[in-house]
Protein backbone atom coordinates (compact mmCIF):
# COMPACT_ATOMS: atom_id res chain seq x y z
CA UNK A 1 0.00 0.00 0.00
CA UNK A 2 1.39 3.38 -1.04
CA UNK A 3 1.88 5.95 1.66
CA UNK A 4 1.57 9.65 1.02
CA UNK A 5 4.67 10.46 3.01
CA UNK A 6 7.29 7.75 2.93
CA UNK A 7 10.20 8.04 5.37
CA UNK A 8 13.41 9.07 3.72
CA UNK A 9 15.83 6.25 3.04
CA UNK A 10 18.72 6.02 5.49
CA UNK A 11 21.87 6.96 3.57
CA UNK A 12 24.51 4.26 3.47
CA UNK A 13 28.09 5.43 3.55
CA UNK A 14 30.16 3.90 0.76
CA UNK A 15 32.70 1.35 1.89
CA UNK A 16 36.11 2.92 1.67
CA UNK A 17 38.96 0.88 0.24
CA UNK A 18 41.55 -0.25 2.76
CA UNK A 19 45.25 -1.11 2.55
CA UNK A 20 45.98 -4.65 1.45
CA UNK A 21 48.71 -6.61 3.23
CA UNK A 22 49.90 -10.03 2.14
CA UNK A 23 52.64 -12.50 3.04
CA UNK A 24 54.48 -14.38 0.30
CA UNK A 25 53.89 -18.11 -0.14
CA UNK A 26 57.33 -18.90 1.22
CA UNK A 27 56.72 -16.64 4.25
CA UNK A 28 59.78 -14.56 3.39
CA UNK A 29 58.33 -11.10 2.75
CA UNK A 30 55.39 -8.85 3.55
CA UNK A 31 53.81 -6.62 0.89
CA UNK A 32 51.51 -3.67 1.60
CA UNK A 33 49.49 -1.71 -0.96
CA UNK A 34 47.55 1.50 -0.36
CA UNK A 35 44.28 2.11 -2.25
CA UNK A 36 46.00 5.10 -3.86
CA UNK A 37 48.68 2.90 -5.49
CA UNK A 38 51.71 3.13 -3.20
CA UNK A 39 53.48 -0.13 -2.41
CA UNK A 40 55.92 -1.41 0.21
CA UNK A 41 57.83 -4.69 0.46
CA UNK A 42 59.67 -5.86 3.58
CA UNK A 43 61.87 -8.95 3.73
CA UNK A 44 61.53 -10.76 7.06
CA UNK A 45 65.25 -11.50 6.91
CA UNK A 46 66.63 -8.38 8.57
CA UNK A 47 63.17 -6.73 8.46
CA UNK A 48 64.73 -5.08 5.42
CA UNK A 49 62.59 -2.72 3.34
CA UNK A 50 63.47 -3.78 -0.21
CA UNK A 51 60.96 -1.71 -2.19
CA UNK A 52 58.97 1.50 -1.77
CA UNK A 53 56.98 2.66 -4.78
CA UNK A 54 55.03 5.86 -5.26
CA UNK A 55 51.51 5.87 -6.69
CA UNK A 56 52.88 6.26 -10.23
CA UNK A 57 54.96 3.08 -9.82
CA UNK A 58 58.29 4.87 -9.46
CA UNK A 59 60.74 3.04 -7.18
CA UNK A 60 62.26 5.20 -4.46
CA UNK A 61 64.84 2.73 -3.14
CA UNK A 62 67.91 1.32 -4.85
CA UNK A 63 68.26 -2.46 -4.68
CA UNK A 64 71.37 -4.10 -6.09
CA UNK A 65 70.68 -6.44 -8.99
CA UNK A 66 72.98 -8.91 -7.20
CA UNK A 67 71.40 -8.56 -3.76
CA UNK A 68 70.84 -11.78 -1.85
CA UNK A 69 67.14 -12.07 -0.98
CA UNK A 70 67.25 -15.67 0.21
CA UNK A 71 68.43 -15.00 3.77
CA UNK A 72 72.01 -16.07 3.07
CA UNK A 73 73.51 -12.64 3.79
CA UNK A 74 72.45 -9.03 4.49
CA UNK A 75 70.69 -7.26 1.63
CA UNK A 76 72.64 -4.81 -0.50
CA UNK A 77 70.13 -2.00 -0.97
CA UNK A 78 66.75 -0.97 0.38
CA UNK A 79 66.92 -0.08 4.09
CA UNK A 80 69.04 -2.53 6.10
CA UNK A 81 68.80 -1.93 9.85
CA UNK A 82 72.07 -1.49 11.75
CA UNK A 83 72.01 -2.58 15.44
CA UNK A 84 73.68 -2.73 17.99
CA UNK A 85 76.97 -1.55 16.43
CA UNK A 86 77.89 0.56 13.41
CA UNK A 87 80.88 -0.43 11.32
CA UNK A 88 83.47 -3.01 12.34
CA UNK A 89 83.15 -3.52 16.12
CA UNK A 90 86.04 -2.84 18.45
CA UNK A 91 87.51 -5.92 20.14
CA UNK A 92 87.55 -4.17 23.53
CA UNK A 93 83.79 -3.45 23.49
CA UNK A 94 80.94 -5.86 24.40
CA UNK A 95 79.91 -5.79 20.71
CA UNK A 96 83.40 -6.97 19.72
CA UNK A 97 82.32 -10.49 18.74
CA UNK A 98 79.52 -9.28 16.46
CA UNK A 99 79.71 -8.98 12.65
CA UNK A 100 80.06 -5.56 11.04
CA UNK A 101 76.86 -3.51 11.52
CA UNK A 102 75.59 -5.97 14.14
CA UNK A 103 73.00 -8.73 13.91
CA UNK A 104 69.66 -7.00 13.20
CA UNK A 105 70.16 -6.96 9.44
CA UNK A 106 71.04 -10.68 9.25
CA UNK A 107 68.44 -12.10 11.64
CA UNK A 108 64.97 -13.32 10.79
CA UNK A 109 62.31 -11.11 12.38
CA UNK A 110 58.74 -11.89 13.32
CA UNK A 111 55.89 -10.08 11.59
CA UNK A 112 53.67 -8.71 14.36
CA UNK A 113 50.80 -7.33 12.28
CA UNK A 114 49.44 -4.14 10.76
CA UNK A 115 47.40 -1.07 11.63
CA UNK A 116 46.05 1.71 9.45
CA UNK A 117 45.00 5.33 9.80
CA UNK A 118 41.75 6.53 8.29
CA UNK A 119 41.65 9.43 5.90
CA UNK A 120 38.64 11.64 5.30
CA UNK A 121 35.22 9.97 5.12
CA UNK A 122 34.01 12.48 2.51
CA UNK A 123 32.70 11.04 -0.77
CA UNK A 124 35.90 11.85 -2.67
CA UNK A 125 38.11 10.10 -0.15
CA UNK A 126 40.39 7.44 -1.63
CA UNK A 127 40.46 5.28 1.49
CA UNK A 128 42.86 4.80 4.38
CA UNK A 129 45.80 7.19 4.29
CA UNK A 130 48.53 4.90 5.65
CA UNK A 131 49.41 1.44 6.86
CA UNK A 132 51.91 0.52 9.58
CA UNK A 133 53.69 -2.84 9.69
CA UNK A 134 55.34 -3.98 12.92
CA UNK A 135 58.21 -6.46 13.25
CA UNK A 136 59.83 -7.92 16.35
CA UNK A 137 63.18 -9.38 17.35
CA UNK A 138 64.43 -10.47 20.78
CA UNK A 139 67.50 -12.19 22.16
CA UNK A 140 65.56 -15.45 22.52
CA UNK A 141 65.14 -15.55 18.72
CA UNK A 142 68.87 -15.55 18.04
CA UNK A 143 70.71 -18.84 17.77
CA UNK A 144 74.11 -17.28 18.49
CA UNK A 145 74.02 -13.55 19.18
CA UNK A 146 77.54 -13.23 20.63
CA UNK A 147 76.09 -10.34 22.65
CA UNK A 148 75.34 -11.09 26.27
CA UNK A 149 72.33 -8.84 26.85
CA UNK A 150 68.56 -9.20 26.86
CA UNK A 151 66.57 -6.99 24.52
CA UNK A 152 63.32 -6.64 22.64
CA UNK A 153 63.21 -4.70 19.37
CA UNK A 154 60.04 -3.42 17.72
CA UNK A 155 60.56 -2.09 14.22
CA UNK A 156 57.68 -0.14 12.64
CA UNK A 157 57.46 0.71 8.95
CA UNK A 158 54.68 3.10 7.93
CA UNK A 159 53.69 3.64 4.31
CA UNK A 160 51.76 6.86 3.61
CA UNK A 161 50.64 8.44 0.38
CA UNK A 162 53.73 10.66 0.16
CA UNK A 163 56.21 9.20 2.64
CA UNK A 164 57.82 6.25 4.35
CA UNK A 165 58.55 6.19 8.08
CA UNK A 166 60.82 3.73 9.86
CA UNK A 167 61.12 3.71 13.64
CA UNK A 168 62.82 1.43 16.14
CA UNK A 169 62.01 0.86 19.81
CA UNK A 170 64.77 -0.82 21.84
CA UNK A 171 63.76 -2.21 25.23
CA UNK A 172 66.29 -3.47 27.75
CA UNK A 173 64.54 -6.52 29.20
CA UNK A 174 67.50 -7.64 31.31
CA UNK A 175 69.09 -6.55 34.56
CA UNK A 176 72.28 -5.03 33.14
CA UNK A 177 72.75 -1.72 31.38
CA UNK A 178 74.23 -1.84 27.88
CA UNK A 179 75.45 0.41 25.07
CA UNK A 180 74.30 0.35 21.46
CA UNK A 181 74.30 2.21 18.16
CA UNK A 182 71.60 2.28 15.48
CA UNK A 183 71.35 3.35 11.85
CA UNK A 184 68.82 3.18 9.01
CA UNK A 185 71.12 2.31 6.09
CA UNK A 186 68.87 3.89 3.43
CA UNK A 187 69.73 3.47 -0.27
CA UNK A 188 67.79 6.12 -2.19
CA UNK A 189 67.23 5.70 -5.92
CA UNK A 190 68.23 8.63 -8.14
CA UNK A 191 68.26 9.08 -11.90
CA UNK A 192 71.83 10.36 -12.04
CA UNK A 193 74.24 10.78 -9.12
CA UNK A 194 76.19 13.50 -10.93
CA UNK A 195 73.02 15.61 -11.08
CA UNK A 196 72.12 14.93 -7.45
CA UNK A 197 72.92 17.13 -4.44
CA UNK A 198 72.24 16.79 -0.71
CA UNK A 199 71.37 19.94 1.22
CA UNK A 200 70.83 20.59 4.91
CA UNK A 201 74.29 19.54 6.11
CA UNK A 202 76.19 22.61 4.98
CA UNK A 203 76.93 23.73 8.54
CA UNK A 204 77.82 20.31 9.95
CA UNK A 205 81.35 18.98 10.47
CA UNK A 206 82.01 15.41 9.41
CA UNK A 207 84.40 12.50 9.62
CA UNK A 208 85.72 11.57 6.20
CA UNK A 209 86.21 7.80 6.19
CA UNK A 210 87.73 7.96 2.71
CA UNK A 211 90.54 9.95 4.36
CA UNK A 212 90.85 7.55 7.27
CA UNK A 213 88.33 9.27 9.54
CA UNK A 214 89.80 12.75 9.19
CA UNK A 215 87.75 15.47 10.90
CA UNK A 216 86.57 17.97 8.29
CA UNK A 217 85.10 21.40 8.97
CA UNK A 218 81.66 22.32 7.56
CA UNK A 219 81.78 22.70 3.79
CA UNK A 220 79.24 25.53 3.68
CA UNK A 221 77.63 24.21 0.50
CA UNK A 222 75.41 21.30 -0.61
CA UNK A 223 77.04 17.92 -1.12
CA UNK A 224 77.84 16.92 -4.69
CA UNK A 225 79.14 13.43 -5.38
CA UNK A 226 81.68 12.74 -8.10
CA UNK A 227 83.91 10.14 -6.41
CA UNK A 228 83.86 7.66 -3.54
CA UNK A 229 82.06 9.33 -0.62
CA UNK A 230 81.82 8.05 2.95
CA UNK A 231 81.06 10.73 5.53
CA UNK A 232 79.65 10.70 9.05
CA UNK A 233 78.02 14.04 9.89
CA UNK A 234 78.02 14.18 13.68
CA UNK A 235 75.47 16.27 15.55
CA UNK A 236 73.80 17.12 12.26
CA UNK A 237 71.36 20.05 12.34
CA UNK A 238 67.78 19.11 13.19
CA UNK A 239 66.47 20.71 10.00
CA UNK A 240 65.19 18.57 7.14
CA UNK A 241 67.75 17.15 4.73
CA UNK A 242 66.81 17.41 1.07
CA UNK A 243 68.04 15.35 -1.85
CA UNK A 244 67.69 17.25 -5.11
CA UNK A 245 67.93 16.13 -8.74
CA UNK A 246 68.73 18.75 -11.36
CA UNK A 247 68.00 21.36 -8.69
CA UNK A 248 64.50 20.03 -7.95
CA UNK A 249 63.46 18.42 -4.67
CA UNK A 250 63.34 14.61 -4.88
CA UNK A 251 63.36 13.47 -1.22
CA UNK A 252 63.11 15.09 2.19
CA UNK A 253 64.47 13.38 5.30
CA UNK A 254 63.54 14.28 8.87
CA UNK A 255 64.83 12.54 12.01
CA UNK A 256 63.77 11.87 15.58
CA UNK A 257 66.37 11.07 18.27
CA UNK A 258 68.98 10.42 15.58
CA UNK A 259 71.78 12.96 15.76
CA UNK A 260 74.04 11.67 12.99
CA UNK A 261 73.79 11.32 9.22
CA UNK A 262 75.95 9.15 6.99
CA UNK A 263 76.31 10.01 3.29
CA UNK A 264 77.76 7.19 1.20
CA UNK A 265 78.39 6.22 -2.40
CA UNK A 266 81.02 3.56 -3.21
CA UNK A 267 81.74 4.88 -6.71
CA UNK A 268 83.02 2.60 -9.45
CA UNK A 269 86.21 1.03 -8.08
CA UNK A 270 84.91 0.18 -4.61
CA UNK A 271 81.64 -1.09 -6.05
CA UNK A 272 83.63 -3.49 -8.26
CA UNK A 273 85.05 -5.05 -5.12
CA UNK A 274 81.58 -5.84 -3.75
CA UNK A 275 80.39 -9.21 -5.04
CA UNK A 276 76.76 -8.31 -4.33
CA UNK A 277 76.75 -4.85 -5.92
CA UNK A 278 75.20 -4.51 -9.35
CA UNK A 279 74.88 -3.49 -12.04
CA UNK A 280 78.46 -2.35 -12.60
CA UNK A 281 77.38 1.27 -13.00
CA UNK A 282 74.80 1.02 -10.19
CA UNK A 283 76.62 3.68 -8.18
CA UNK A 284 75.26 6.22 -10.68
CA UNK A 285 71.70 5.41 -9.63
CA UNK A 286 71.91 5.62 -5.83
CA UNK A 287 72.95 7.63 -2.83
CA UNK A 288 72.86 6.52 0.78
CA UNK A 289 71.62 9.18 3.19
CA UNK A 290 71.46 7.34 6.50
CA UNK A 291 69.93 8.64 9.72
CA UNK A 292 71.42 7.16 12.87
CA UNK A 293 73.07 7.50 16.23
CA UNK A 294 76.58 6.17 15.61
CA UNK A 295 79.20 8.75 16.59
CA UNK A 296 78.84 7.78 20.27
CA UNK A 297 77.22 5.03 22.32
CA UNK A 298 73.66 5.17 23.62
CA UNK A 299 73.38 3.76 27.14
CA UNK A 300 70.13 1.93 27.94
CA UNK A 301 69.36 1.20 31.58
CA UNK A 302 67.73 -2.05 32.63
CA UNK A 303 63.97 -1.87 32.05
CA UNK A 304 64.16 1.29 29.92
CA UNK A 305 63.19 1.83 26.28
CA UNK A 306 64.84 3.96 23.60
CA UNK A 307 62.99 5.07 20.47
CA UNK A 308 64.15 6.81 17.31
CA UNK A 309 63.13 7.05 13.69
CA UNK A 310 63.10 8.81 10.34
CA UNK A 311 60.56 10.02 7.81
CA UNK A 312 61.34 10.20 4.10
CA UNK A 313 59.03 12.14 1.80
CA UNK A 314 59.07 11.44 -1.92
CA UNK A 315 58.63 14.87 -3.51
Amino acid sequence: MDRAKKPAAIPVSPIQPTPQVSISDDNSRVTANLPTGQQLQVLLYGATVISWKSANGKENLFLSSKAHLDGSKPVRGGIPLVFPVFGPPSSDHPTGRLPQHGFARNSRWEYLGKSSSESSTLPNSKGDASVKLDFGLSNSMLSDSKWDYEFNLTYSVTLSQDSLETSLAVRNTGTSNYEFQVLFHTYLAVDSITETTVSGLEKAAFKDKVQGGKEVEPAGKPISIGSETDRIYTAAPEQAIKILEKGKDRYELTRDMLSDVVVWNPWLEKAKGMADFGPEDGHKKMVCVEAGSVSAWNTLDAGDTWEGGQRIKAL
